[in-house]
Protein backbone atom coordinates (compact mmCIF):
# COMPACT_ATOMS: atom_id res chain seq x y z
CA UNK A 1 0.00 0.00 0.00
CA UNK A 2 1.42 3.37 -0.69
CA UNK A 3 2.04 5.88 1.78
CA UNK A 4 -0.36 8.15 1.08
CA UNK A 5 -2.91 5.30 1.05
CA UNK A 6 -1.28 4.63 4.79
CA UNK A 7 -1.82 7.95 6.01
CA UNK A 8 -5.46 7.92 4.85
CA UNK A 9 -6.47 4.72 6.28
CA UNK A 10 -4.77 5.59 9.45
CA UNK A 11 -6.73 9.23 9.35
CA UNK A 12 -10.02 7.09 9.17
CA UNK A 13 -8.95 4.64 11.71
CA UNK A 14 -8.30 7.72 14.06
CA UNK A 15 -11.77 8.78 13.48
CA UNK A 16 -13.90 5.68 13.16
CA UNK A 17 -12.58 5.20 16.61
CA UNK A 18 -13.13 8.84 17.81
CA UNK A 19 -16.57 8.66 16.37
CA UNK A 20 -17.63 5.31 17.82
CA UNK A 21 -16.54 6.52 21.50
CA UNK A 22 -18.71 9.93 21.02
CA UNK A 23 -21.84 8.11 19.70
CA UNK A 24 -21.93 5.96 22.25
CA UNK A 25 -21.29 8.26 25.20
CA UNK A 26 -23.94 10.40 23.09
CA UNK A 27 -26.38 7.01 23.09
CA UNK A 28 -25.62 6.16 26.64
CA UNK A 29 -26.60 9.70 28.06
CA UNK A 30 -29.51 10.51 26.10
CA UNK A 31 -30.92 6.60 27.31
CA UNK A 32 -30.06 7.72 30.91
CA UNK A 33 -31.94 10.89 30.21
CA UNK A 34 -35.06 8.91 29.34
CA UNK A 35 -34.75 7.09 31.39
CA UNK A 36 -34.82 9.33 34.43
CA UNK A 37 -37.79 11.23 32.58
CA UNK A 38 -39.81 8.32 32.74
CA UNK A 39 -39.21 7.71 35.87
CA UNK A 40 -40.19 11.10 36.95
CA UNK A 41 -43.41 10.41 35.01
CA UNK A 42 -43.78 7.67 37.37
CA UNK A 43 -43.09 9.47 40.30
CA UNK A 44 -45.64 12.25 39.46
CA UNK A 45 -48.68 9.38 38.42
CA UNK A 46 -50.73 9.61 41.80
CA UNK A 47 -52.12 6.54 42.78
CA UNK A 48 -54.43 6.43 46.33
CA UNK A 49 -53.70 3.60 48.43
CA UNK A 50 -57.51 3.63 49.06
CA UNK A 51 -58.75 3.54 45.67
CA UNK A 52 -56.19 0.44 45.37
CA UNK A 53 -57.49 -1.21 48.53
CA UNK A 54 -61.09 -0.71 47.63
CA UNK A 55 -60.89 -1.92 44.34
CA UNK A 56 -58.85 -5.01 45.53
CA UNK A 57 -61.48 -5.54 48.05
CA UNK A 58 -64.34 -5.22 45.49
CA UNK A 59 -62.64 -8.01 43.27
CA UNK A 60 -62.16 -5.92 40.65
CA UNK A 61 -58.97 -6.92 39.50
CA UNK A 62 -59.44 -7.43 35.59
CA UNK A 63 -58.06 -10.26 33.52
CA UNK A 64 -55.27 -9.25 31.02
CA UNK A 65 -57.19 -10.20 27.90
CA UNK A 66 -59.94 -7.57 29.20
CA UNK A 67 -59.68 -3.68 28.52
CA UNK A 68 -60.59 -1.37 31.77
CA UNK A 69 -61.03 1.92 31.85
CA UNK A 70 -57.82 3.20 33.14
CA UNK A 71 -58.13 6.30 35.44
CA UNK A 72 -54.71 6.46 36.70
CA UNK A 73 -52.98 6.89 33.44
CA UNK A 74 -50.68 4.17 33.55
CA UNK A 75 -50.57 0.67 34.31
CA UNK A 76 -51.51 -0.34 38.01
CA UNK A 77 -51.08 -3.60 39.76
CA UNK A 78 -51.07 -5.51 43.52
CA UNK A 79 -48.36 -7.67 44.87
CA UNK A 80 -49.04 -9.40 48.02
CA UNK A 81 -46.07 -10.58 50.20
CA UNK A 82 -46.50 -14.16 48.23
CA UNK A 83 -46.34 -12.85 45.27
CA UNK A 84 -49.10 -12.86 43.80
CA UNK A 85 -50.55 -9.81 41.91
CA UNK A 86 -53.95 -8.12 40.87
CA UNK A 87 -54.09 -6.23 37.72
CA UNK A 88 -56.44 -3.03 38.78
CA UNK A 89 -55.79 -1.70 35.30
CA UNK A 90 -53.60 -2.17 31.96
CA UNK A 91 -51.45 -5.15 31.46
CA UNK A 92 -50.53 -7.76 33.60
CA UNK A 93 -47.08 -7.40 34.72
CA UNK A 94 -44.09 -9.91 35.32
CA UNK A 95 -43.59 -9.55 39.39
CA UNK A 96 -40.02 -9.13 40.30
CA UNK A 97 -38.18 -9.94 43.58
CA UNK A 98 -38.18 -6.69 44.14
CA UNK A 99 -41.80 -5.93 44.17
CA UNK A 100 -42.13 -8.70 46.83
CA UNK A 101 -39.66 -7.11 49.22
CA UNK A 102 -41.12 -4.21 48.97
CA UNK A 103 -44.32 -6.19 49.98
CA UNK A 104 -42.76 -7.62 52.65
CA UNK A 105 -41.17 -4.26 53.17
CA UNK A 106 -37.41 -5.28 53.32
CA UNK A 107 -37.53 -2.15 50.86
CA UNK A 108 -38.97 1.63 50.36
CA UNK A 109 -38.98 1.40 46.95
CA UNK A 110 -37.92 -0.54 43.45
CA UNK A 111 -37.71 1.00 40.23
CA UNK A 112 -36.75 -1.21 37.01
CA UNK A 113 -37.63 -2.90 33.72
CA UNK A 114 -40.28 -5.40 33.22
CA UNK A 115 -42.02 -7.34 31.09
CA UNK A 116 -45.80 -7.64 29.91
CA UNK A 117 -47.88 -9.29 27.23
CA UNK A 118 -44.71 -8.95 25.14
CA UNK A 119 -44.09 -5.45 25.74
CA UNK A 120 -41.02 -3.77 27.76
CA UNK A 121 -42.31 -1.31 30.80
CA UNK A 122 -40.51 0.71 33.63
CA UNK A 123 -42.39 -0.08 36.96
CA UNK A 124 -42.51 2.00 40.00
CA UNK A 125 -43.32 -0.58 42.80
CA UNK A 126 -44.15 1.23 46.51
CA UNK A 127 -46.08 -0.91 49.43
CA UNK A 128 -49.65 0.38 50.76
CA UNK A 129 -49.49 1.91 54.03
CA UNK A 130 -51.64 -0.90 56.61
CA UNK A 131 -51.52 -3.31 54.54
CA UNK A 132 -49.11 -6.22 53.51
CA UNK A 133 -49.32 -5.58 49.88
CA UNK A 134 -47.48 -3.15 46.98
CA UNK A 135 -49.10 -1.52 44.11
CA UNK A 136 -46.59 -1.41 40.81
CA UNK A 137 -47.17 1.44 38.45
CA UNK A 138 -45.99 1.13 35.20
CA UNK A 139 -45.75 2.71 31.74
CA UNK A 140 -44.47 1.21 28.79
CA UNK A 141 -41.29 1.81 27.28
CA UNK A 142 -42.29 1.79 23.45
CA UNK A 143 -41.21 5.72 22.91
CA UNK A 144 -37.89 5.76 24.58
CA UNK A 145 -36.65 2.26 22.88
CA UNK A 146 -38.38 3.72 19.60
CA UNK A 147 -36.19 6.64 20.40
CA UNK A 148 -32.91 5.04 21.22
CA UNK A 149 -33.05 3.03 17.93
CA UNK A 150 -33.61 6.35 15.98
CA UNK A 151 -30.69 8.02 17.76
CA UNK A 152 -28.42 5.01 17.40
CA UNK A 153 -29.34 4.97 13.59
CA UNK A 154 -28.62 8.82 13.11
CA UNK A 155 -25.61 8.03 15.06
CA UNK A 156 -24.28 5.45 13.01
CA UNK A 157 -25.12 7.38 9.63
CA UNK A 158 -23.50 10.68 11.02
CA UNK A 159 -20.34 8.18 12.29
CA UNK A 160 -20.01 6.74 8.64
CA UNK A 161 -20.42 9.82 6.99
CA UNK A 162 -17.74 11.46 8.81
CA UNK A 163 -14.80 8.38 8.75
CA UNK A 164 -15.85 8.68 4.82
CA UNK A 165 -15.06 11.93 4.76
CA UNK A 166 -12.25 11.51 7.52
CA UNK A 167 -10.52 9.20 4.73
CA UNK A 168 -11.55 11.69 2.01
CA UNK A 169 -9.62 14.49 3.92
CA UNK A 170 -6.91 12.00 5.10
CA UNK A 171 -5.88 11.15 1.28
CA UNK A 172 -6.35 14.97 0.24
CA UNK A 173 -3.94 15.72 2.91
CA UNK A 174 -1.53 12.98 2.30
CA UNK A 175 -1.42 13.95 -1.12
CA UNK A 176 -0.79 17.52 0.03
CA UNK A 177 1.57 16.85 2.52
CA UNK A 178 3.67 14.21 0.52
CA UNK A 179 3.70 16.10 -2.74
CA UNK A 180 7.32 17.33 -1.57
CA UNK A 181 8.39 13.73 -0.95
CA UNK A 182 6.74 13.12 -4.64
CA UNK A 183 9.24 16.16 -6.31
CA UNK A 184 12.04 14.16 -3.70
CA UNK A 185 11.35 10.86 -5.39
CA UNK A 186 10.89 12.15 -8.97
CA UNK A 187 14.20 13.90 -8.59
CA UNK A 188 15.88 10.93 -7.04
CA UNK A 189 14.89 8.55 -10.04
CA UNK A 190 15.86 11.26 -12.57
CA UNK A 191 19.25 10.91 -11.07
CA UNK A 192 19.22 7.29 -10.98
CA UNK A 193 18.41 7.35 -14.56
CA UNK A 194 20.35 10.29 -16.20
CA UNK A 195 23.28 11.14 -13.85
CA UNK A 196 22.26 14.53 -13.76
CA UNK A 197 23.49 16.16 -10.46
CA UNK A 198 22.22 19.26 -11.19
CA UNK A 199 18.46 18.83 -10.07
CA UNK A 200 17.71 20.77 -7.00
CA UNK A 201 14.45 20.97 -5.52
CA UNK A 202 12.81 23.75 -4.54
CA UNK A 203 12.54 24.40 -0.96
CA UNK A 204 9.87 26.31 1.01
CA UNK A 205 9.49 26.80 4.54
CA UNK A 206 11.02 25.07 7.51
CA UNK A 207 9.73 22.23 8.36
CA UNK A 208 11.07 19.08 8.24
CA UNK A 209 9.97 17.98 4.45
CA UNK A 210 11.97 21.80 3.43
CA UNK A 211 14.99 20.44 5.57
CA UNK A 212 15.06 16.97 3.86
CA UNK A 213 15.03 18.78 1.01
CA UNK A 214 18.00 21.18 1.72
CA UNK A 215 20.00 18.38 2.83
CA UNK A 216 19.41 16.27 -0.57
CA UNK A 217 20.40 19.40 -2.59
CA UNK A 218 23.34 19.59 -0.34
CA UNK A 219 24.43 16.23 -1.07
CA UNK A 220 24.00 16.50 -4.80
CA UNK A 221 25.80 19.34 -4.84
CA UNK A 222 28.83 17.77 -2.88
CA UNK A 223 28.42 14.59 -5.53
CA UNK A 224 28.69 17.22 -8.28
CA UNK A 225 31.94 19.04 -6.95
CA UNK A 226 32.96 15.39 -5.80
CA UNK A 227 32.45 14.09 -9.26
CA UNK A 228 34.23 17.68 -10.57
CA UNK A 229 36.86 17.35 -9.16
CA UNK A 230 37.51 14.09 -10.15
CA UNK A 231 37.19 14.56 -13.23
CA UNK A 232 39.44 17.62 -12.93
CA UNK A 233 41.80 15.10 -11.10
CA UNK A 234 41.83 12.64 -13.79
CA UNK A 235 42.98 15.33 -16.70
CA UNK A 236 45.50 17.25 -14.55
CA UNK A 237 46.92 13.74 -13.79
CA UNK A 238 47.05 13.03 -17.43
CA UNK A 239 48.32 16.34 -18.69
CA UNK A 240 51.39 15.89 -15.86
CA UNK A 241 51.94 12.63 -16.88
CA UNK A 242 52.37 13.14 -20.78
CA UNK A 243 55.18 15.30 -20.34
CA UNK A 244 57.12 13.46 -18.87
CA UNK A 245 55.87 10.42 -20.39
CA UNK A 246 56.74 12.28 -24.46
CA UNK A 247 60.29 13.25 -22.91
CA UNK A 248 61.13 9.51 -21.49
CA UNK A 249 59.01 8.25 -25.22
CA UNK A 250 61.97 10.17 -27.59
CA UNK A 251 64.98 9.08 -25.34
CA UNK A 252 64.01 5.67 -25.67
CA UNK A 253 63.16 6.33 -29.32
CA UNK A 254 66.95 7.04 -30.02
CA UNK A 255 68.65 4.44 -28.32
CA UNK A 256 66.68 2.07 -29.86
CA UNK A 257 67.28 3.87 -33.76
CA UNK A 258 70.88 4.21 -32.11
CA UNK A 259 71.03 0.08 -31.79
CA UNK A 260 68.74 -0.58 -34.59
CA UNK A 261 71.03 1.81 -37.50
CA UNK A 262 74.31 0.42 -35.47
CA UNK A 263 75.80 4.01 -35.13
CA UNK A 264 76.38 3.98 -31.84
CA UNK A 265 76.28 7.50 -29.22
CA UNK A 266 78.79 8.97 -28.32
CA UNK A 267 79.03 7.26 -24.63
CA UNK A 268 78.84 10.98 -22.95
CA UNK A 269 75.41 11.66 -25.05
CA UNK A 270 74.50 8.03 -23.89
CA UNK A 271 74.90 8.30 -20.42
CA UNK A 272 73.06 11.68 -20.22
CA UNK A 273 70.10 9.80 -22.18
CA UNK A 274 70.43 7.16 -19.90
CA UNK A 275 70.09 9.81 -16.96
CA UNK A 276 68.16 11.60 -17.99
CA UNK A 277 65.65 8.38 -18.44
CA UNK A 278 66.48 7.96 -15.00
CA UNK A 279 65.28 10.79 -13.38
CA UNK A 280 62.13 10.77 -16.11
CA UNK A 281 61.06 7.66 -14.31
CA UNK A 282 62.00 8.71 -10.97
CA UNK A 283 59.81 11.49 -11.44
CA UNK A 284 56.51 9.58 -12.80
CA UNK A 285 56.90 7.44 -9.72
CA UNK A 286 56.84 10.55 -7.39
CA UNK A 287 54.15 11.66 -9.27
CA UNK A 288 52.21 8.21 -8.96
CA UNK A 289 52.95 8.22 -5.31
CA UNK A 290 51.36 11.84 -5.05
CA UNK A 291 48.22 10.63 -7.03
CA UNK A 292 47.40 7.79 -4.66
CA UNK A 293 47.73 10.42 -1.83
CA UNK A 294 45.39 12.72 -2.80
CA UNK A 295 43.26 10.42 -5.26
CA UNK A 296 41.08 9.52 -1.85
CA UNK A 297 38.30 12.54 -0.73
CA UNK A 298 38.53 13.22 3.00
CA UNK A 299 35.67 10.83 4.53
CA UNK A 300 35.16 9.10 7.31
CA UNK A 301 36.77 5.95 6.60
CA UNK A 302 40.16 7.95 6.15
CA UNK A 303 39.78 10.09 9.19
CA UNK A 304 39.76 6.39 11.30
CA UNK A 305 42.52 5.03 9.21
CA UNK A 306 44.90 8.41 10.37
CA UNK A 307 43.41 8.54 13.65
CA UNK A 308 44.97 4.76 14.18
CA UNK A 309 47.82 5.33 12.75
CA UNK A 310 48.70 8.51 14.88
CA UNK A 311 51.08 9.15 18.25
CA UNK A 312 52.52 11.31 19.64
CA UNK A 313 55.59 13.09 18.14
CA UNK A 314 58.18 16.07 18.93
CA UNK A 315 57.49 18.05 16.29
CA UNK A 316 60.94 20.07 17.11
CA UNK A 317 62.77 16.23 16.38
CA UNK A 318 60.29 15.44 13.38
CA UNK A 319 62.01 18.82 12.09
CA UNK A 320 65.18 18.14 12.92
CA UNK A 321 65.76 14.89 11.11
CA UNK A 322 63.91 16.79 8.02
CA UNK A 323 66.51 19.30 8.36
CA UNK A 324 69.43 16.72 8.43
CA UNK A 325 68.16 14.92 5.32
CA UNK A 326 67.19 18.15 3.22
CA UNK A 327 71.04 19.80 3.63
CA UNK A 328 72.31 17.79 1.48
CA UNK A 329 70.45 19.07 -1.20
CA UNK A 330 71.35 22.33 -1.23
CA UNK A 331 75.05 22.19 -0.43
CA UNK A 332 74.91 26.10 -1.48
CA UNK A 333 72.15 27.16 0.77
CA UNK A 334 72.55 27.47 4.78
CA UNK A 335 69.77 26.36 6.68
CA UNK A 336 69.05 27.14 10.24
CA UNK A 337 67.12 25.74 12.76
CA UNK A 338 65.69 27.03 16.45
CA UNK A 339 63.99 24.00 17.66
CA UNK A 340 62.01 24.02 20.50
CA UNK A 341 60.24 20.79 22.07
CA UNK A 342 56.73 20.62 21.12
CA UNK A 343 54.81 17.21 21.05
CA UNK A 344 51.61 16.94 18.68
CA UNK A 345 49.33 13.39 17.69
CA UNK A 346 50.46 12.61 14.16
CA UNK A 347 50.92 10.17 11.96
CA UNK A 348 54.56 10.00 12.35
CA UNK A 349 55.86 9.54 8.56
CA UNK A 350 53.74 11.50 7.16
CA UNK A 351 54.26 14.56 9.42
CA UNK A 352 58.18 13.79 8.43
CA UNK A 353 57.41 13.90 4.92
CA UNK A 354 55.32 16.85 4.71
CA UNK A 355 58.42 18.66 6.87
CA UNK A 356 60.92 17.86 4.35
CA UNK A 357 58.78 19.03 1.40
CA UNK A 358 57.99 22.28 2.95
CA UNK A 359 62.20 22.44 3.21
CA UNK A 360 62.86 21.06 -0.04
CA UNK A 361 60.60 23.94 -1.81
CA UNK A 362 62.61 26.57 0.43
CA UNK A 363 65.58 24.95 -0.74
CA UNK A 364 64.96 24.45 -4.27
CA UNK A 365 63.91 28.39 -4.88
CA UNK A 366 66.64 29.91 -2.69
CA UNK A 367 69.25 32.11 -3.98
CA UNK A 368 72.91 30.92 -4.57
CA UNK A 369 74.53 31.09 -0.94
CA UNK A 370 71.10 31.98 0.63
CA UNK A 371 69.71 30.85 3.98
CA UNK A 372 66.08 29.05 4.93
CA UNK A 373 65.46 29.65 8.52
CA UNK A 374 63.57 26.69 10.20
CA UNK A 375 61.79 27.27 13.75
CA UNK A 376 59.52 25.62 16.02
CA UNK A 377 58.29 27.68 18.78
CA UNK A 378 54.98 27.95 20.62
CA UNK A 379 53.23 24.69 18.41
CA UNK A 380 54.25 26.92 15.31
CA UNK A 381 56.70 25.61 12.79
CA UNK A 382 57.74 28.20 10.52
CA UNK A 383 59.94 27.98 7.32
CA UNK A 384 61.41 31.00 5.92
CA UNK A 385 63.90 31.56 2.88
CA UNK A 386 64.86 34.84 0.81
CA UNK A 387 64.32 33.58 -2.54
CA UNK A 388 61.69 35.45 -5.15
CA UNK A 389 58.44 35.10 -3.34
CA UNK A 390 54.93 34.22 -4.22
CA UNK A 391 52.92 37.18 -5.24
CA UNK A 392 49.41 37.94 -3.32
CA UNK A 393 47.07 37.00 -6.06
CA UNK A 394 48.74 33.66 -6.62
CA UNK A 395 48.96 32.98 -1.96
CA UNK A 396 45.64 31.88 -2.33
CA UNK A 397 46.36 28.84 -5.03
CA UNK A 398 49.54 27.60 -3.56
CA UNK A 399 47.94 24.45 -1.89
CA UNK A 400 45.43 23.89 -4.70
CA UNK A 401 46.25 20.33 -6.18
CA UNK A 402 48.39 20.41 -9.46
CA UNK A 403 48.48 24.31 -9.64
CA UNK A 404 51.56 25.88 -10.36
CA UNK A 405 52.97 29.03 -10.44
CA UNK A 406 52.92 30.97 -14.17
CA UNK A 407 57.20 31.73 -13.39
CA UNK A 408 57.38 28.26 -12.57
CA UNK A 409 55.66 25.77 -15.28
CA UNK A 410 59.09 25.25 -16.58
CA UNK A 411 60.55 23.40 -13.84
CA UNK A 412 59.61 19.45 -13.07
CA UNK A 413 57.01 18.29 -10.86
CA UNK A 414 53.77 17.31 -10.34
CA UNK A 415 51.93 20.27 -8.22
CA UNK A 416 51.05 17.91 -5.60
CA UNK A 417 53.68 18.77 -2.73
CA UNK A 418 52.20 21.25 -0.90
CA UNK A 419 48.58 19.62 -1.49
CA UNK A 420 50.03 17.03 0.41
CA UNK A 421 51.60 19.23 3.44
CA UNK A 422 47.54 20.63 4.44
CA UNK A 423 46.30 17.93 3.96
CA UNK A 424 48.50 16.01 6.47
CA UNK A 425 48.42 19.24 8.77
CA UNK A 426 44.45 19.04 8.53
CA UNK A 427 44.14 15.54 9.45
CA UNK A 428 46.28 15.65 12.51
CA UNK A 429 43.94 18.90 13.53
CA UNK A 430 46.13 21.61 12.50
CA UNK A 431 46.60 24.47 9.75
CA UNK A 432 49.43 25.89 7.19
CA UNK A 433 49.34 28.72 5.09
CA UNK A 434 51.95 31.01 3.26
CA UNK A 435 52.62 34.68 3.80
CA UNK A 436 54.79 37.29 3.25
CA UNK A 437 57.82 38.42 6.25
CA UNK A 438 57.04 40.32 8.82
CA UNK A 439 60.25 41.97 8.51
CA UNK A 440 59.27 42.99 4.57
CA UNK A 441 62.20 41.48 3.07
CA UNK A 442 62.60 38.60 0.51
CA UNK A 443 61.27 35.61 0.04
CA UNK A 444 58.09 33.93 1.97
CA UNK A 445 57.40 32.40 4.89
CA UNK A 446 55.45 28.78 5.60
CA UNK A 447 53.87 28.62 8.55
CA UNK A 448 52.16 25.24 10.35
CA UNK A 449 50.35 25.38 13.50
CA UNK A 450 49.68 22.30 15.43
CA UNK A 451 47.79 21.39 18.79
CA UNK A 452 50.35 20.07 21.09
CA UNK A 453 52.15 21.09 24.31
CA UNK A 454 55.87 21.74 25.28
CA UNK A 455 55.90 18.32 27.00
CA UNK A 456 54.71 14.89 26.22
CA UNK A 457 51.15 13.17 27.93
CA UNK A 458 52.46 11.20 31.09
CA UNK A 459 50.00 8.30 29.29
CA UNK A 460 52.01 7.87 26.24
CA UNK A 461 52.16 4.68 25.38
CA UNK A 462 55.48 2.61 25.05
CA UNK A 463 56.62 2.69 21.58
CA UNK A 464 54.50 5.89 20.47
CA UNK A 465 56.10 8.32 22.15
CA UNK A 466 58.60 11.47 20.75
CA UNK A 467 61.38 9.21 20.84
CA UNK A 468 60.06 6.96 18.18
CA UNK A 469 61.26 7.78 15.05
CA UNK A 470 58.29 7.71 12.62
CA UNK A 471 58.36 4.73 9.97
CA UNK A 472 60.74 6.50 7.22
CA UNK A 473 63.74 5.39 6.57
CA UNK A 474 67.06 7.80 6.57
CA UNK A 475 67.31 10.30 3.68
CA UNK A 476 68.89 8.49 0.64
CA UNK A 477 72.53 10.09 0.05
CA UNK A 478 72.49 12.11 -3.18
CA UNK A 479 73.18 10.45 -6.49
CA UNK A 480 71.92 6.90 -4.97
CA UNK A 481 70.30 5.60 -8.11
CA UNK A 482 66.87 6.14 -8.09
CA UNK A 483 66.63 8.92 -6.14
CA UNK A 484 68.52 11.96 -7.78
CA UNK A 485 68.93 15.18 -5.53
CA UNK A 486 68.57 17.46 -8.96
CA UNK A 487 65.13 16.61 -10.07
CA UNK A 488 63.18 19.21 -8.60
CA UNK A 489 59.41 19.16 -7.60
CA UNK A 490 56.33 20.21 -9.67
CA UNK A 491 56.13 24.06 -9.25
CA UNK A 492 53.27 25.63 -6.57
CA UNK A 493 54.16 23.05 -3.74
CA UNK A 494 56.42 20.84 -1.88
CA UNK A 495 57.93 17.66 -2.97
CA UNK A 496 56.01 14.64 -2.96
CA UNK A 497 55.98 12.31 -0.44
CA UNK A 498 58.40 10.18 0.78
CA UNK A 499 57.24 7.13 1.15
CA UNK A 500 59.99 5.13 2.54
CA UNK A 501 60.84 3.06 -0.44
CA UNK A 502 63.92 4.63 -1.68
CA UNK A 503 62.29 6.92 -3.91
CA UNK A 504 63.55 10.63 -1.52
CA UNK A 505 61.14 13.28 -1.01
CA UNK A 506 58.76 12.82 -3.64
CA UNK A 507 60.61 14.19 -6.78
CA UNK A 508 63.42 16.15 -5.39
CA UNK A 509 63.40 19.57 -3.96
CA UNK A 510 60.27 21.58 -4.39
CA UNK A 511 59.45 25.01 -4.85
CA UNK A 512 60.03 27.58 -1.35
CA UNK A 513 57.13 27.71 0.62
CA UNK A 514 55.75 31.14 -0.57
CA UNK A 515 58.61 31.88 -3.44
CA UNK A 516 56.86 30.89 -6.70
CA UNK A 517 55.45 27.26 -6.16
CA UNK A 518 55.60 26.28 -9.59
Amino acid sequence: MPLRGRLALLAALTVAVAVAACALACWFLVRAQLFNSLDDALRDTSVQPRDVVDRLQSGQCSPPDRPAPNPFGATVQVVDVSGTSCVIVGRKLEVKQADIAVAKRDRAEVIHRSQGDGAGYRVRTTPVPGTGLAVSVARPTTEVDQSLRNLALILTLVGGAGVLGAAGAGVALARAGLRPVDRLTHAVEHIARTEDLAVRIPVEGDDEIARLSRSFNAMTGALASSRELQQQLIADAGHELRTPLTSLRTNIDLLVRSEESGRPLPEEDRRELLSSVRSQMTELAALIGDLQELSRPPGPAEGAEAQAAAAVVGLHEVTGRAVARVRPRGPGVTVTAELEPWYVRAEPAALERSVVNLLDNAVKFSPEGGTVDVAVHGGELRVRDRGPGVPESELPHVFDRFWRSPSARSLPGSGLGLSIVARTVRQAGGDVWLRRPADGGAGTEAVVRLPGAPVPPPDTPPGTGPDTPPDTPPDTPPGTPGTPPDVPPGAGESPGPTDGSGHGPGHGPGPGPGQRPG
